[in-house]
This record gives structure tokens, sequence and C-alpha cells, in this order.
């Protein structure tokens, strides 16, 4: 039997198989988000059961999460992406105790304990701390948004971006430009500016081991920054893009095991 995880996210769709039994992955796919989020959802889905050789009916559950949850025509139920995120992160690495996810359109800091999540804080209305913010930028910059963390990389003397608002550190980055600023030093600022933004969302502290999980983990240096604006170190998550998805997949696999015990009982 198989178990369907499938994270409906605001840039991307991210679609996880795994074996009910094991718990091993079978096929993971991503794609660009569409504004036809349901269509994209079911190519995306079908498209991973055929390179996996399966059909829809060896798939005995499907959990959806992400913004667009609620759209996921093949799902069975839709569960938040915060209950997914530590799922799938715990799976893979079990002595987290925090993790930081900077999404396409929010930021979240989930908290968790022996028994799971035990509470979050979230940033969902500015989008200064979030991946649609670093996509703008790259594109101001003349970047693809992979590129962006290698420009900064390349960094000599990095900027300093001070404003907290998004359409205020946007103009604040023309007029580093218009000054003779180098690209490769913005950008550096800019990941440090979007890091200490997310820090500040740690109210109740960054308790260790923390993890980085979601999309904006794979800009390359964005760990680091974070590392250096919350003064400690941490750790990137395995797939971060694929995190959500596998621990609504896991979930999936806990639907079928109980189901499995209760007839059996």
């Amino acid at each position: 039997m198989i178990a369907c995880g499938i994270d409906a996210g605001s840039r991307t769709m991210k679609v996880v198989l795994l074996d009910a039994d094991t718990r091993q992955p079978v096929r993971a796919l991503a794609a660009d988000q569409q504004p036809r989020q349901a269509e994209l959802a079911s190519a995306l889905y079908q498209r991973a059961l055929g390179e996996a050789g399966l059909s829809r009916f060896e798939v005995a559950k499907t959990v959806a999460t992400g913004y667009g949850r609620d759209l996921i025509v093949e799902a069975d139920t839709a569960i938040t992406e915060i209950t997914c995120h530590a799922r799938g992160v715990r799976s893979l690495l079990p002595a987290a105790r925090t993790l930081v996810d900077i999404g396409g359109q929010d930021s979240k800091v989930i908290h968790l304990d022996a028994g799971g999540v035990r509470d979050f804080v979230l940033n969902d209305r500015c989008a200064a701390g979030t991946g649609r913010f670093l996509e703008l930028v790259a594109q101001r910059l003349g970047l693809p948004l992979q590129d962006l963390g290698r420009a900064a990389g390349r960094a000599s003397q990095p900027a300093r971006i001070t404003s907290m608002c998004a359409v205020f550190a946007e103009t604040e980055i023309v007029s580093l430009l218009a000054q003779g600023a180098a690209v490769e030093d913005v950008a550096a600022g800019v990941l440090q500016a979007v890091a200490d933004r997310v820090a500040t969302l740690g109210s109740r502290g960054f308790a260790p081991p923390v993890v980085l999980t979601g999309g904006t983990a794979l800009i390359a240096g964005m760990d680091q920054a974070l590392a250096r604006a919350l003064g400690q170190e941490l750790v990137l998550a395995p797939d971060p893009q694929l995190t959500a998805a596998r621990g609504a997949a896991l979930l999936a696999c806990d639907w079928i095991r109980g189901t499995m015990l209760a007839a059996d009982s």
C-alpha cells in the first residue's frame, strides 16, 4: 500500500509517495505553483504515480497540507503545514526542538516537545521575512533566485538593509545600487536582513537543535545568515522543500496503520 502527501505551498507544489509498511520514499516531485492549483496537483500526483509504476488504486490514503490544501481533490483529509512540518522533520531529525520555515508568503517558528508541536509563532503580515521578498529582490538585482545566495557568497562588504518593511527595503536596495553598491554586497545584505527579521519571531527563544526547513532553505547561505542572526548553530533539514509533504505522507501512514490495527482487533 502507498501513502501520499501533497503540499500545496504558496510557491511550489510537492508530492511525496511512501511505502505505507516501510515508510520509505517511493517517489517525490516538486513543481512551481500556477493559478490552477488543483490541476497542477492532479498532474503532479499522476506523474509521481506513473514514474513509480503505480496506479491511484494502490494509494490507500492521501493527506494534503499547505495554503491550497483544501483545493486538492485527491486528498482524503487536510492537515496544517505546522503539524506536517513537525512530523516530517522529526522523522529525520528526532532531536529537533525548534523549526524555522521561511515560506513564500509567511515565516514560522515552531517549538516542539516530546509530544510534537508545543506552540508556534507566525508572521504573515509583512513580506520582509519571506521567500517572496527574496524573489522580488533577485528580480531587482537581475538574478535568478537560485543564484542569489551564490552572489551573496562573493560579497566583499555586505550592505546593511535597515528597513523592516518590504516596500521600504526595496526602495533602500534601489538607492544602494544607485550609489554604486555591488550586486553581491546587496544580495548578502538582503539575506541577512531576512534572517534578522525571522529572528525577531523568537520571543520564546530558539531551543536547540534548531532546524531550518522549507524551500527557502535551498538558497545558498540562508542557513549561515540565520545562524548569525540567532547567535547559534542550526541544522539544515534534509530535502527541506519536501518536509511538509513528507510529514503529510507519514500522517497518512499512521492512518493506514491505525485502520489495519482496528480491523485486526
